[in-house]
């Protein structure tokens, strides 16, 4: 049963802005200014988790299930009541997630190193957990098109220890892989990609972005053009994380805008000093805006009834904010 109180994690106190505009949406290019409505403000949702990740709207039922991969769970926000609690537990480490055209949760999980359905009464399917009979590493991110097929992308992350799932040796490289829809096959599209993470499409789903997040000497969001058979070409770098910014989890929005779940790379120094949160930047790459979180944001996604809310999973806590577009 969802309650309203936090679950046993990391939590922090959080002050809402008093003031309208709220000084935490930066504009960084004046293009950015229709976006930010002005009686809009950052407000937390819940708290108490480790990592959080992969948040997803489920508009029928007027909630979002979020990741929290090394306490084991999915939580859930009811945007009707409130409530903030569990889901499911154990979660077999979840972390992104997505829903299919057909409703249906889709989760990449770190546990059995797969891609799982969950069916209508609840039941589990697999839909892929190994590559030409090699176990895939630990699916990240996960993305579905409007012809049905799934994306995803596969680096070892979850692997690499005991905190995000079971710590193992790799066997396949870094891979980005799509699921036919009609036959279910496994494809393995990309290999080239250093830790290939966050995925989104564009509005007319002519191109996809793929976030490179171990690239060197810092992460890249690459853009591929998208035939209706699936493959891709024409990769073009759209935006180079310089300095101390990182990449993770990317959503997009009606007007082909990207929007970052976006930190530190590391780094303590003053030059990190308030990355933390959501970059924004236009088709071509410009950034064009800056949500401002007290902690470092993984993954972000669009909801809510007019599909204009922007969802952040960031660290210790799910945050939303009112936006002038749609997911």
């Amino acid at each position: 049963m969802l309650t309203h109180s936090a679950a046993p994690g990391a939590s922090f106190d959080f002050a809402p802005s008093q003031r309208y505009p709220d000084p935490r949406i930066e504009v960084l290019d004046p293009s950015f200014a229709k976006y930010r409505i002005f009686s809009s403000t950052v407000e937390r949702l819940g708290s108490g988790m480790r990592w959080a990740e992969g948040p997803v709207w489920f508009g029928d039922g007027r909630y979002l299930l979020v990741s929290d991969i090394p306490n084991n769970r999915i939580m859930r926000y009811d945007e009707a009541s409130g409530a903030w609690g569990v889901f499911r537990s154990p979660s077999n480490f979840a972390n992104g997630l997505c829903r299919d055209r057909q409703g249906r949760l889709l989760a990449c999980e770190h546990g059995g190193r797969r891609i799982t359905r969950t069916e209508y009464d609840g039941r589990i399917t697999v839909l892929a957990d190994q590559f030409e009979g090699k176990p895939l590493n630990s699916p990240n991110d996960i993305v579905c098109q409007s012809n049905g097929a799934i994306w995803f992308t596969d680096p070892p992350f979850g692997i690499g220890g005991h905190w995000e799932g079971a710590k193992a040796e790799a066997e396949l490289p870094h891979a980005v892989y799509r699921i036919d829809p009609v036959t279910g096959a496994l494809q393995q599209v990309l290999t080239d990609l250093a830790g290939p993470n966050g995925l989104a499409f564009s509005p007319d789903e002519q191109v996809l972005y793929i976030v490179e997040s171990r690239a060197q000497p810092c992460r890249k969001v690459w853009a591929y053009d998208l035939n209706a058979a699936g493959a891709l070409s024409g990769k073009c770098l759209v935006i180079d994380a310089d300095g101390p910014g990182a990449l993770d989890g990317i959503a997009v929005d009606e007007d082909g805008n990207i929007w970052c779940g976006w930190g530190s790379n590391g780094r303590l120094d003053a030059q990190a000093e308030g990355l933390d949160g959501v970059r924004v930047f236009n088709p071509q790459g410009l950034a064009i805006g800056h949500v401002h979180l007290p902690e470092r944001c993984a993954n972000v996604c669009f909801g809510g009834t007019l599909g204009n809310r922007l969802f952040m999973a960031a660290s210790h806590s799910l945050y939303a904010l009112y936006v002038e577009t749609r997911g």
